[in-house]
């Protein structure tokens, strides 16, 4: 039975740590004959173990490491990886090639990278797009399992939020002002004649009125904006007010979040600025952070329960053996 398996790392979507790295002093025949456990028939070897180890740097001793308490914690870390993955397989074709798109176009704008950066940068460290989609679609999966069997049965009460608001009042205090912003630029030089500086404050409003009416802000950067943003749906990130050009900082100051400006003429063209966030010094209002609470107390008791799941559901579902 499985008691402890802390070198398993659970984070963001809660992926496995994967690690093939050969130990330090230990012997072929060591590293390719010996089992010590076995789970359907797939056999773990020390190597195996040694692997998961150093992958989650806790090295074993060099020699016979099997008396050693690191190496028994490593081992029941690695059966309950196995388990978990073949759990997964259970998803297999339940991810569809959008949810990866949206998966990859998430990475983009959390790192403000574009997608050819990304390709670059994939390129760079020797990793292929279409494995990097495969592992993408791999970690879906893995989020897909864990709600389905562990995260949407945890319930979290109003008092224990309440309860963590209170205790925690650092963590929802704003020190500066901080805007977070999105826009469409319709571009145009300011030495243009006035008919082109026309039609692009025509094409602004035209666009803004479209907003108004309902369509989706990033569909319609992508489709107008001549910024490189469009590429993110018109995302820019976090800004201070010293950071934000004084006619857009005026524009914004009185926007609600959610909610779009005015047309906005700069050296740079025509500007519709979406407000998507603006926090201002002092604690947020319970009401403001509380689904971001939830979730965190939801991942930790999804966290806390993986380890009697796997030892009380998965572990009854396959054949799993030591030896020595």
């Amino acid at each position: 039975m499985l008691k402890h398996f802390s070198f398993f790392r659970v984070a963001g979507c809660l992926a496995f740590a994967v690690a093939m790295i050969a130990g330090a002093g230990v012997s072929r025949a060591e590293q390719i004959d010996k089992i010590v456990a076995s789970v359907d028939g797939d056999p773990i070897t020390i190597h195996d173990v040694r692997a998961f180890a150093q992958s989650a740097g806790k090295p074993l001793p060099t020699g016979d490491p099997t008396a050693d308490p690191i190496f028994k914690e490593g081992l029941k870390g690695l059966i309950a990886q196995k388990l978990l993955a073949d759990e997964v397989k259970k998803y297999d074709d339940k991810v569809e090639d959008s949810q990866v798109d949206k998966y990859i176009v998430d990475v983009e704008e959390e790192r403000n990278i574009t997608d050819q950066q990304l390709r670059q940068s994939l390129m760079q460290n020797g990793i292929s797009y279409d494995d990097f989609r495969k592992q993408a679609k791999i970690e879906l999966e893995k989020a897909m399992m864990l709600n389905e069997e562990l995260r949407q049965r945890v319930t979290i009460p109003a008092e224990q939020i309440q309860a963590y608001y209170d205790a925690h009042q650092d963590e929802f205090t704003v020190k500066k002002e901080r805007y977070q912003l999105a826009q469409i630029l319709i571009a145009v030089a300011p030495t243009a004649p006035q008919a082109d500086v026309a039609a692009a404050k025509a094409k602004a409003d035209d666009v803004r009125k479209k907003l108004l009416a309902g369509q989706d802000f990033g569909e319609l950067a992508k489709r107008y904006s001549d910024d490189d943003s469009k590429e993110h749906g018109g995302e820019l990130g976090v800004f201070g007010p010293d950071d934000i050009m004084d006619e857009i900082l005026a524009a914004i100051k009185t926007v609600p979040p959610g909610q779009i400006s005015e047309v906005v003429h700069s050296k740079n063209g025509f500007h519709i600025l979406k407000v998507e966030a603006h926090e201002v010094p002092g604690v947020k209002p319970l009401v403001v952070v509380k689904e971001q609470i939830r979730s965190k107390l939801v991942d930790d008791q999804t966290k806390a329960r993986l380890q009697s799941w796997v030892e009380t559901e998965l572990v009854k579902q396959h054949d799993v053996e030591t030896m020595y």
